[in-house]
């Protein structure tokens, strides 16, 4: 019994011995990013200092979206990310850096809100362009409110509309309820139909400036809405 009580000692030993030296998870390193009110953007590490330079490496990043009229775009080599334009709120994402030069920007504003960082050596060109390709001038647009609380904007040939080129467009709009509306507001165009109107009107819409185009339900806004970016 004496040798037996002792195995079982020397078994005890080993197991604390390995328990003790699990290996600790390694914590991602924290960013914050923010993004309005007003026309701001920001990207900060976890001494609220601006980042400018990161070791490639994998990230948390904490992302706060304070406006219905600006987004937050993450892009770079690897990484594409962004909130919506309409949607306010807090997300997180993570996400992997590796070498080169990524940017951040709201798309709608790009000109006037955006920033950028290296990651390590910033060797690595960025690409060019991130995202759909803007839908060009004289594409034709269909608009489309109900049935039920949904309203939609695509092309003829169903793509969803998420940026577009300065210019002129023939939208077909199809209102299906009588509870609802469709309204497409831009710089330099507001047009909309009325509440018990159902049927179908055809708009040219010039859209001369950039900025966001903004379709809606007047009566049910908070939950019936979409935008898209105007570029040149």
């Amino acid at each position: 019994m004496t040798r037996l009580a002792a195995v079982f000692v020397c078994l005890a030993a080993a197991a604390s011995l390995a328990g003790g030296g699990a290996a600790t998870p390694v914590q991602n390193a924290k960013l914050s990013a923010t993004v309005g009110p007003g026309f701001t953007i920001t990207l900060r590490d976890a001494s609220g200092a601006r980042v400018t330079r990161l070791d490639p490496g994998t990230y948390d990043i904490e992302v706060q979206d304070l406006s219905d009229e600006h987004n937050f775009h993450l892009a770079g080599p690897g990484v594409n990310r962004t909130t919506d334009v309409v949607e306010t709120g807090t997300v997180n994402w993570t996400v992997t850096f590796g070498n080169g030069t990524y940017r951040y920007m709201c798309d709608p504003h790009v000109g006037s809100m955006s920033g950028s960082f290296t990651v390590g050596s910033g060797a690595t060109t960025p690409p060019a362009s991130s995202g759909p390709a803007p839908i060009t001038a004289k594409t034709r647009l269909a608009l489309t409110s109900g049935p039920g609380f949904t309203i939609s904007l695509r092309t003829a040939a169903g793509k969803k509309v998420t940026s577009l080129r300065t210019g002129s467009y023939t939208v077909v709009v199809r209102d299906r309820s009588r509870s609802h509306n469709a309204r497409l507001r831009g710089p330099g165009s507001n047009r909309a139909t009325t509440v018990p109107f159902v049927g179908r009107q055809t708009w040219k819409v010039k859209l001369a400036r950039t900025g966001t185009l903004r379709f809606l339900c007047d009566p049910h806004a908070a939950q019936m809405k979409g935008a898209a970016r105007i570029v040149r």
